[in-house]
């Protein structure tokens, strides 16, 4: 048996844009993944906050050419770039080159690492997530249920299936019940849901203020 795994990014089998690169190399002790964009203009690296995992991360622009917007101070990032996140600032990148790939490592400070559940459940949750940005939201609640009957302590699985039966229309209990694993399964998904627009039809319910309190 060796001690080391090497590939190259290209030689690890993409799944849509992002590149297992934790998963492929066996990596148990940090999260380390690449994202790509093919064309100029595409977004790299998804607009988002890590409040529920807590994880500091840090962004290597490897090849190609990005713009990173944080906290919305836009960071022209040629080739080489690194920009270090806290877990609670919103950031985002757009290529500004074809085949423009990041590489991001992230951890939370102080805590013993955890392989997130996004990972093991992506294939579900981007079936799920296209379904939701075509509006379908109940059938991409269908697509969750089913894969929560494999996944039944994932807490993203229940928390967007939460998400989903509310811009569904959905018995509110359905909803609660469903935010409420999640929040136990993963507190911060507490905060989240706070100010998360796809509660809004059910926001003023007591059932959701129980869980949450009122948007901020």
């Amino acid at each position: 048996m060796t001690g080391f795994t090497a590939a190259q990014l290209h030689e690890i089998p993409p799944r849509d844009k992002w590149i297992p690169v934790r998963d492929h190399l066996g990596i148990g002790a940090f999260g380390i993944n690449a994202y790509t964009a093919a064309k100029a203009g595409e977004t790299v690296i998804g607009e988002h906050v890590e409040t529920v995992s807590g994880h500091e991360e840090l962004y290597v622009v490897v090849e190609g050419h990005a713009t990173f917007t944080v906290d919305g101070d836009e960071i022209d990032a040629p080739l080489g770039t690194l920009v270090r996140v806290d877990p609670e600032t919103r950031r985002k990148a757009v290529a500004k080159e074809d085949r423009t790939t990041v590489l991001v490592t992230g951890a939370a400070p102080g805590a013993i690492f955890e392989v997130s559940a996004w990972e093991e459940t992506w294939q579900p949750n981007q079936a799920a997530m296209k379904l939701y940005r075509e509006q379908r939201y109940a059938e991409a609640s269908g697509v969750l249920r089913d894969a929560l009957k494999t996944y039944p302590d994932a807490a993203q699985l229940h928390y967007n299936l939460a998400c989903f039966d509310s811009l569904a229309g959905a018995y509110i209990g359905t909803v609660a019940e469903s935010l409420r694993r999640a929040i136990e399964l993963n507190p911060g998904f507490k905060d989240l849901a706070r100010d998360d627009s796809d509660f809004e039809p059910v926001r003023g319910e007591s059932a959701i203020q129980e869980l949450v309190g009122e948007a901020r």
